[in-house]
């Protein structure tokens, strides 16, 4: 995915500002695919210069609202369906447990219980935005909460395996 589709993805849906959809990628697509505000005005230029987006009002103090455009819409399309997705898979957070046998086991445990409570703390964000958004019947809602529901599952299954792992640590190595 790319700052491009999700940018074309989410002007599907309404027409917006830079800040409309700075706010939209705060409370829906951060924990999926975050953004600076530097990085959607950006964007929005770009887009807009192919011709996949366009000014649809202008407002004071220069604030434009944007639309898709056709070609944008067909853009945002093809990507979803003729696009197959990036699945590289590459963890950082694994690749250290790999190496964790280089540590002390109580350096071992304090990782594995730093990364318990990371995703406990990612949990429990995602269940505090769940609970702030105003969700409706609209796609970006619809399908947001999909993806909401993804991170909320995977950030348990984290924090279950790192749990799980600092027990396995704990009782199979001999202790330092």
């Amino acid at each position: 995915m790319s700052l491009r589709h999700a940018v074309l993805g989410l002007l599907a849906d309404r027409t917006a500002s830079g800040y409309d959809l700075m706010k939209l990628f705060d409370s829906s697509l951060a924990n999926v695919w975050p953004a600076t505000q530097s990085q959607v005005y950006g964007e929005l230029g770009k887009l807009a210069g192919a011709g996949l987006l366009e000014v649809a009002a202008e407002g004071p103090r220069g604030r434009k609202e944007y639309a898709i455009t056709e070609s944008g819409l067909a853009e945002l399309r093809s990507w979803l369906i003729d696009t197959r997705p990036d699945r590289t898979r590459r963890s950082e957070t694994l690749l250290r447990v790999f190496f964790l046998g280089v540590l002390s086991r109580v350096e071992a445990i304090t990782y594995l219980s730093l990364e318990a409570d990371r995703a406990a703390a990612e949990h429990e964000e995602l269940e505090g935005l769940e609970a702030s958004v105003d969700w409706g019947d609209d796609q970006i809602s619809v399908y947001g909460r999909l993806a909401l529901a993804y991170g909320l599952r995977l950030t348990a299954m984290q924090q279950e395996w790192a749990e799980w792992a600092r027990g396995q640590v704990a009782a199979r190595l001999p202790a330092d």
